[in-house]
């Protein structure tokens, strides 16, 4: 645990982090600023010994929003820079990742008609015309892939007016998320579900129902704002490719011994891989587990070999 008096400090500051027997405390450190400086010292002791002599260019990015907005900042980095390959630095216990499953965020909406609840007749009430929907959205079948299955699953539930004392509610609003197999399209992942609703709209006269996406917009600590539909696509590449057998030989080479894996978690390989066809890999020190916590770590022997991993695929 963190010494008295230390947590304050850096729960008060987001970007404080303190050194304490062997691991580096601080808000984000497992997940992204472990990995961010191991990438700095990575790129800079390669330039060094290269003495800046090699083909290309190497950038490191710090991309904001990415546990809330995964890929979408992201795609100014590939606007400006155009990469050829891509390592995400997302924490992969100093395995290799070569994919990862989608996100997206699906809206449905009921709307009903209001009145006094203790005359309901006289309305129509939208949270029961959507519970019919979630009962048959429950039977509706996984598609399956590489990356296993593409989960559909309930998170949030609201009705509307709320809260809604004495009323019939006219509105309903419930949202899933939905994990995306490689291939998958908007279309294709909300056709099972708006046929589920044709179906019983054509069954009920006073149902009334739309499927969408999610609509984000997040502000960033600089005061800009980025948005989009929250759709965020999978990815998977092959162990045979050409660039990830480069990046084993590295790894290899700098003596690490991984495994080659895939992301369980979102990361902007969404957008590199998923949207703009960047040839893209994940590794990164610490572990999974450890990541948006209290008390979050990194071990200082993990910051070292996520540095010489680097260093090798750099090679």
């Amino acid at each position: 645990t963190i010494p008295e008096g230390t947590r304050e400090k850096w729960t008060q500051d987001p970007f404080k982090a303190e050194i304490v027997d062997g691991k580096l405390y601080g808000r984000g450190t497992s997940d992204m600023k472990g990995p961010d400086a191991t990438f700095m010292a990575a790129c800079a002791f390669f330039a060094e010994d290269c003495k800046k002599d090699f083909a290309g260019e190497i950038y490191v990015a710090g991309v904001v929003h990415e546990e809330i907005f995964e890929g979408v900042a992201a795609r100014e980095i590939s606007k400006n820079v155009k990469p050829d390959y891509v390592v995400i630095g997302e924490t992969s216990e100093l395995n290799l990742k070569i994919g990862q499953r989608g996100r997206g965020e699906i809206v449905i909406e009921t709307f009903g008609k209001p009145a006094h609840s203790a005359n309901p007749h006289e309305g129509i009430n939208a949270v029961k015309k959507m519970a019919k929907i979630i009962l048959e959205i429950e039977k509706l079948v996984p598609p399956t892939g590489s990356l296993g299955l593409g989960i559909l699953e309930l998170t949030d539930i609201k009705s509307s007016p709320y809260p809604g004392s004495s009323v019939v509610p006219s509105g309903c609003r419930a949202t899933y998320d939905r994990r995306l197999l490689v291939g998958e399209t908007k279309e294709s992942v909300l056709k099972p579900i708006q046929e589920v609703l044709d179906r019983l709209m054509a069954e009920d006269a006073e149902l009334k129902a739309t499927v969408t996406y999610a609509y984000g917009k997040e502000k960033c600590y600089t005061g800009e704002f980025i948005e989009g539909e929250r759709f965020f696509p999978g990815w998977h590449y092959s162990e045979k490719d050409e660039f990830v057998q480069m990046a084993m030989k590295g790894l290899t080479e700098a003596g690490i011994n991984y495994n080659v894996t895939q992301y369980s978690f979102c990361t902007n390989g969404s957008h590199y891989a998923g949207e703009a066809g960047i040839q893209t890999i994940g590794f990164g020190p610490s572990t999974e587990i450890l990541a948006h916590k209290i008390d979050e770590h990194i071990e200082i022997e993990q910051l070292r070999k996520g540095a010489a991993g680097y260093y090798g695929i750099l090679k």
